[in-house]
């Protein structure tokens, strides 16, 4: 076996070995616990001065529904986890080494899978998403009129300033709408409701360690499953910086998952 398959190898266990880790300190701290149908998915990497206003503001339910409420924390230094506890009702996955944004969202939709949840809305822990919101991002679900939900901020409002940013979503929209045959305006955000039976269909394509979202929705268009897109508030993020780089290497890496992933599932 080669030196590159082999260090694969081993970065393959030891990501195993920190899920399991972190999905053994859940069944510790709740012990057989269950999900609600319902569950709205957070994941967070070094977001303490954010992630209380965003768990602040979660709704008491959606659509007069319970719902769990589920922080994956991608490992770091600082007290991301600790505030997500400190939140009654709020389950926490906390990883003990940083995995990747794309792992995070892995591990949410396989505890969801395996769990019997139906419905998943995921949003970002950076206060850029308004939690108020997601009765309307998961209507479509509820309704059965889509089976992918994504919140989009060109159809509704955008208070960012980064002209760069706004330019990418829309390109990347346009490149993917062609790829996929869909008319979506915003192809590149987090703020999502999925159904559960669409991700046990499509976990197992998901590669992507970073910049799921592309990956995720192409894969999902492309195996036939049905969009839909509502309106959304976007906030600029509350504290902190990004995560995902300088805007020319975030673009670059975003447009290699979008042709790699269209490649692969053409």
């Amino acid at each position: 076996m080669s030196s590159e398959n082999l260090e694969k190898r081993r970065s393959a266990r030891l990501r195993t070995y920190a899920i399991n880790q972190a999905l053994a300190r859940l069944e510790a701290e709740h012990p057989k616990f269950k999900p609600e149908q319902i569950v709205a998915s957070i994941c967070a990497y070094e977001e303490e001065g954010n992630i209380g206003g965003v768990l602040e503001k979660m709704p008491t339910s959606i659509d007069g529904k319970a719902y769990t409420t589920l922080v994956v924390v991608d490992g770091g230094d600082d007290r991301t986890a600790e505030i997500a506890r400190s939140f009654p009702g709020v389950v926490v996955i906390e990883f003990p080494v940083n995995l990747g944004h794309g792992v995070a969202l892995q591990v949410t939709y396989r505890y969801c899978i395996d769990h019997d949840v139906k419905y998943i809305v995921t949003l970002d822990a950076d206060g850029q998403n308004d939690p108020a919101e997601i009765p309307q991002v998961l209507a479509p679900l509820l309704n059965d009129q889509a089976d992918f939900v994504v919140a989009s901020r060109r159809l509704g409002v955008d208070k960012t300033t980064d002209r760069f940013r706004k330019s990418g979503v829309f390109f990347f929209s346009f490149i993917m709408n062609r790829m996929t045959g869909a008319r979506l305006t915003d192809t590149s955000t987090g703020y999502r409701g999925l159904r559960v039976t669409m991700m046990a269909d499509v976990l197992d394509r998901l590669t992507q360690e970073q910049y799921q979202t592309a990956e995720l929705l192409i894969t999902c268009l492309k195996r036939g499953w049905r969009s839909a897109e509502v309106p959304t508030i976007w906030y600029p993020r509350h504290s902190g910086t990004t995560k995902k780089g300088k805007n020319w290497l975030f673009g670059f890496r975003y447009a290699r998952v979008v042709f790699g992933t269209w490649w692969r599932e053409r």
